[in-house]
């Protein structure tokens, strides 16, 4: 009997002997401060479900969508899809998975402040059989499917009845785990350590991979995550400062990789908290004054690429004429004709373990604002403190990071752009107040338009209007190492 036999006997008698275990050591710069998939909307959120959960449907290496617990999907009409779920497949309560538990949670994220942008234009879900069940759409929708691989069905059985979203509060679904995906959730001290372990029953046998046990550490310190590395402690990190790359390149036995990413980051202006900042002239100022591509050379080292619009090359709706202008005579003179050559004083909040060398960015930022004459009180949080304060609007300027799940320009333009809207969950992550209803509306177009070609164009328009507007600065799309 070789040794993944013994592995998975061991398990299947719940009898763990970590002696015979393969474990693969991580550590992050934070981890899940929830273990709701619902919850929050962010990089961590979708890391661990993809864990200890299973979406519908994935996209793969090529960009292209795979099959999960969805084994394949047909396009009924331009408002309906149908879903053919996968059989014999258990939560790790035990539970099995059907299609009621697909139609619960999509009922669930049509609710979660986080998700319910995206899920607003499902009208219904029909459960045909156990097994297939039909989404419809208010309208039609060209991303349905793209929206689909945020669907990880959870356990109806399991949650119903004590399923409240609670953003940053306890609640039973922060606290407690029910899922289909390879891991097994063991042991949780939040912000010190999880462990995880893999399911011996999971479904997937064709993809057995070569790890029993995760156990993840969240180390914030760029320099201490490195040393842990080094040392052994770790097996792998997650990220690794600019400053640090070409060292650990030259350590034998340590593989860096870089992966594209259409993360941006970007600084909302709060026009609802600074009247200076309601004048176009005053946001196009401070555009102009923040120089992008020295930030990406000197603080990334190279590791991003500066950004003059939110939407990357790789989607529709992308303008290449749309790149960074960095002047600061410009930006001193429209301070001047604004009425603001003095300058005055504002509050600046960013994260400090959230995205790459996020603090020393904000730092530079800050003394480039300087030289137009407008001085930043800046605070730096880790992330769990530092997203309470940006849903409720803390500071004259924020930082967020945004990446598009749906491969797809729209959904940064639903959440950080939008209106903000309650109802609706658009502008949910829109700190800065801005609010334009022709983009609003082209918004909505671009969700229903079935054209390629005239979707582009009404992205394409957006990203004008915000270019020429200056709600926000983009500063760079960061890729991940």
């Amino acid at each position: 009997m070789n040794i993944k036999v013994i592995i998975v006997c061991c398990l299947a008698s719940i009898i763990w002997n970590s002696a015979f275990a393969t474990t693969l050591r991580m550590a992050f710069d934070a981890d899940p401060v929830s273990l709701d998939p619902h919850e929050h909307l962010s990089e961590g959120t979708l890391q661990f479900s993809h864990w200890v959960f299973d979406p519908l449907l994935r996209w793969n290496r090529q960009g292209e969508l795979e099959a999960r617990l969805a084994t394949k999907w047909q396009r009924l009409d331009s408002r309906t899809i149908r879903f053919f779920l996968r059989e014999n497949v258990t939560f790790h309560s035990g539970n099995a998975f059907t299609a009621e538990d697909v139609a619960y949670t999509i009922s669930r994220l049509k609710k979660s402040p986080d998700f319910r942008a995206m899920y607003d234009s499902i009208e219904s879900t029909n459960i045909i059989d156990p097994h297939t069940i039909d989404v419809h759409t208010t309208t039609s929708n060209p991303l349905l499917l793209n929206i689909m691989t945020y669907v990880f069905p959870i356990d109806k059985a399991f949650y119903q009845g004590r399923d409240e979203i609670i953003k940053h509060g306890n609640s039973f679904a922060s606290e407690h785990v029910s899922g289909t995906g390879t891991f097994i959730l063991v042991d949780r001290k939040l912000g010190n350590r999880m462990e995880l372990m893999r399911d011996p029953n999971y479904w997937d046998t064709e993809s057995k991979g070569n790890v029993d046990q995760v156990i993840l550490t969240p180390i914030r310190a760029d320099s201490t995550r490195l040393s842990a590395l080094f040392s052994g402690d770790v097996d792998f990190i997650f990220p690794i400062s600019p400053i640090d790359i070409a060292r650990t390149e030259r350590t034998p036995g340590i593989q860096v990789v870089t992966i594209p990413s259409t993360r941006t980051i970007l600084l909302h202006m709060n026009q609802d908290r600074r009247s200076e900042f309601k004048d176009i002239r005053v946001r196009q100022a401070i555009n102009l004054a923040i120089n992008q591509k020295l930030i990406v050379e000197k603080i990334l080292k190279g590791h991003g690429t500066p950004a003059g619009q939110l939407t990357p090359d790789s989607f529709i709706g992308h303008l290449k004429d749309l790149e960074p202008n960095y002047d600061l005579q410009k930006a001193l003179q429209l301070m001047k004709e604004a009425g603001y050559e003095q300058g005055f004083r504002i509050s600046m909040m960013a994260p400090n373990n959230r995205y790459l060398n996020d603090e020393k960015v904000a730092q530079a930022i800050s003394a480039m604002l300087a030289r137009i004459n407008i001085i930043v009180d800046l605070k730096t949080l880790p992330k769990a403190q530092y997203f309470k304060e940006f849903d409720n609007r803390s500071a004259d300027i924020m930082m967020l990071g945004w990446q598009s799940d749906t491969m797809d320009a729209n959904n940064p333009f639903e959440f950080i752009i939008a209106c903000s809207d309650v109802k609706t969950g658009l502008g949910v992550y829109n700190a800065s107040g801005y609010c334009n209803p022709s983009i609003d509306q082209k918004i909505q177009q671009a969700n229903r338009e079935m054209a390629p070609e005239k979707r582009k164009q009404l992205l394409q328009e957006i990203e004008q209007t915000l270019y020429d507007d200056s709600p926000i600065v983009p500063l760079y799309w960061q890729p991940l190492t």
